[in-house]
């Protein structure tokens, strides 16, 4: 009985996996395999019995694994008896040689972030190309910039693009520095020390790790730091935070009243049970929603780094929820963020309209840096535009005619002058460059 949304509603399977029960036990049973060759291969241990505990990890079920772990109730020495249980009486007596349960289990969530991350990035990536894309397709599509829920003066929806592709681009340049730092693993024993691994401890530690393709700590005591894990979850709060920044902008600008973008819309979906006209930002609003979840996921990674002395066990329990439920709604947030950017509806009606809304108000700026460069000075010239925009404001006028009669303003500019100057699709800057050059930094570096 599926009870967790993550079982049938979110989430890829290729995420799923990485943090599934079979898969967690594989990877246990990897670092047990290559702890026995590290071992052997320093002479620690002998060669055959390295080789018939790795056969004999090949044949080891998690069936079996839960039967003893239901007896004895401790989930690693389960793995090791189990493990035991194939191999010879010789080849058994060096299972889990010198270890501790840690060096296994957090070496092993060691190789899952390391798939982890490998689902995450190419995602990433796909995510800064539709960015970049979009970017590049409306670096010239003029549109009402809005400050505190008010029409300022013009942007584009290329420069808003733009912005949110540079800082999915710092997310990726993010990820590839904290690879390192958290795809390690460690062989350490009890407290740290590497006494029960004697003189060739550090060495075992290394070539252990090699085996597996992990890093190695350098140095721990019964667990590897949580500071490592901590720095991904909050990459990924941070992930879904610009995600649904996005998708908080996009649910506004498809309010009714605004209707300047909208997301996709099936020929057969529905909107409301009660109201069929609803087109609603669906998946949007879904994206902001599952991101407090992944956001309420740092302060619990954060705690498990401050435990008892070596080590304690509240971070375990914990654990088991904070790493799988962060990264599957993470991989899914990025997946319907792409789906929603890359099929985005423009209306560019309604853009133009808002736009023209203020009549000229929005373009006062314009006015009065021109005014300030013509010597009347940015002061007197800001209290000329403003006074004008409020007559404006207040008579429902267009701000042309009331800077027309302002004799302040006759004596410096001509009414074509000022027809210019409140033209919204003459004051975007360097919008468009900026657009090209952020593009062309991101395509260069990440795609």
């Amino acid at each position: 009985m599926a009870i967790h949304p993550i079982e049938f509603r979110y989430g890829t399977e290729e995420m799923k996996h990485v943090w599934s029960e079979d898969n967690r036990l594989k990877c246990v049973l990897k670092a047990e395999a290559a702890l026995a060759k590290a071992e052997a291969d320093v002479g620690l241990i002998p060669q055959d019995a390295a080789k018939l505990i790795e056969e004999g990890i090949s044949k080891v079920e998690n069936s079996r694994v839960k039967e003893i772990e239901d007896e004895i109730h401790h989930d690693m020495m389960a793995v090791v008896l189990a493990v035991s249980e194939k191999c010879d009486e010789e080849a058994a007596k060096w299972v889990h040689f010198g270890a501790t349960s840690n060096d296994m289990l957090d070496t092993a969530t060691g190789l899952q972030l390391k798939d982890a991350i490998e689902v995450l990035e190419p995602k990433m990536k796909d995510l800064l190309a539709v960015l970049v894309r979009q970017a590049e397709e409306h670096k010239e599509t003029v549109c009402a910039g809005r400050t505190h829920g008010q029409i300022g003066v013009p942007t584009t929806y290329g420069l808003r693009f733009a912005i949110w592709a540079s800082e999915v681009g710092r997310h990726i340049e993010r990820l590839e520095q904290l690879k390192p730092r958290v795809t390690v693993g460690q062989m350490t024993g009890a407290v740290g020390t590497q006494a029960a691994f004697g003189p060739k401890g550090m060495e075992i530690q290394k070539k252990a790790m090699e085996y597996l393709g992990l890093g190695s700590v350098d140095v721990s005591n019964q667990i590897i730091q949580r500071d490592r894990h901590a720095e991904f979850i909050m990459w990924m709060a941070n992930v879904v935070t610009t995600l649904d920044k996005i998708g908080v902008e996009l649910r506004s600008l498809q309010r009714s009243e605004l209707a300047e973008v909208e997301e996709s819309f099936g020929k057969k979906q529905v909107g409301s049970s009660t109201m069929p006209h609803k087109r609603n930002p669906i998946k949007s609003e879904q994206i902001c929603g599952l991101a407090r979840i992944v956001r309420s996921m740092v302060e619990p990674e954060l705690l498990n780094n401050t435990l008892w002395d070596e080590r304690d066990l509240t971070n375990s329990s914990c654990e088991r929820v904070v790493f799988p439920e962060s990264c599957v709604l993470t991989d899914h947030i990025i997946k319907l963020g792409i789906r929603v950017l890359d099929n985005l509806r423009f209306y560019p009606e309604n853009i133009k309209r808002n736009l023209e809304l203020l009549k000229g108000l929005n373009m006062g700026e314009a006015v009065m840096i021109e005014l300030a460069k013509r010597g009347v000075g940015r002061q007197d010239a800001h209290e000329i535009v403003r006074s004008a925009a409020m007559q404006a404001h207040e008579e429902g006028k267009h701000l042309k005619e009331t800077l027309l009669e302002n004799e302040a303003v006759k004596d410096v500019l001509t009414e074509s002058e000022i027809e210019a100057l409140v033209d919204p699709y003459k004051y975007i800057g360097t919008a468009v460059e900026q657009v090209e050059a952020v593009n062309a930094k991101l395509r260069k570096l990440y795609l």
